[in-house]
């Protein structure tokens, strides 16, 4: 417990959270001069739902800025842990809080994206073939259904049971937390899902 609650553990964690937290979708759109893409399709801050305002370039940053962060985050998490010995597991915490802060954001209310691009970021800073898995499982489910929700869902509920699978149970434990967050995060997209109304990926509001 005092391993866990040092003040190398805690400034990771408040890194993290303060990296995970910065709205790149949000952000982007306004400097495009599109508006606030909140008031949008799925309402969502996430590269998803900016692909919904038709600029792919725009999708597609926000998409890989939302995973840098999250990747940037056990980076500096591991660097910081390592100055008291601890580096392993402040990553791990620095990740978690980075995931944490970009679907539960303090500057947005704490209403932010739901976590698909952080979720695979954290998984490259930790384990690069976690992150590869989980990309992996999300474009075959997206290739089949085009829905983007089911496909993160999928891959969500999947990479945790890989991952005891392999043995690696810190990582396994962290993506969990992930995983149930993000499910979470999901659940009007599970109700539109069962009800045959989500929208597919692609498709413009």
């Amino acid at each position: 417990m005092d391993t866990l609650f040092n003040l190398h553990t805690l400034l990771a964690a408040a890194v993290g959270y303060a990296l995970g937290a910065i709205p790149f979708g949000l952000l982007l759109t306004h400097a495009a001069g599109l508006g606030d893409v909140r008031k949008i399709g799925s309402g969502n801050i996430g590269a998803t739902n900016v692909l919904r305002t038709g600029h792919k370039g725009l999708a597609a940053l926000t998409l890989l800025l939302d995973a840098l962060k999250g990747t940037a985050a056990v980076l500096v998490g591991h660097w910081v842990g390592a100055e008291g010995g601890v580096a392993i597991l402040a990553s791990l915490v620095a990740g978690l809080f980075a995931f944490l802060g970009h679907v539960f954001p303090v500057w947005l209310g704490f209403r932010g994206g739901k976590g698909v691009a952080t979720y695979i970021g954290v998984l490259l800073g930790v384990d690069w073939r976690a992150a590869v898995a989980f990309c992996i499982i999300w474009l075959l489910v997206a290739f089949l259904t085009r829905y983007s929700s089911l496909s993160a869902l999928v891959a969500a509920l999947l990479t945790p049971v890989g991952l005891v699978a392999t043995g690696d149970r810190a990582t396994a434990l962290l993506a969990g937390l992930m995983s149930a967050l993000l499910i979470y995060k999901h659940r009007a997209n599970i109700r539109r899902l069962a009800a045959g109304e989500e929208p597919r990926i692609g498709v413009k509001a």
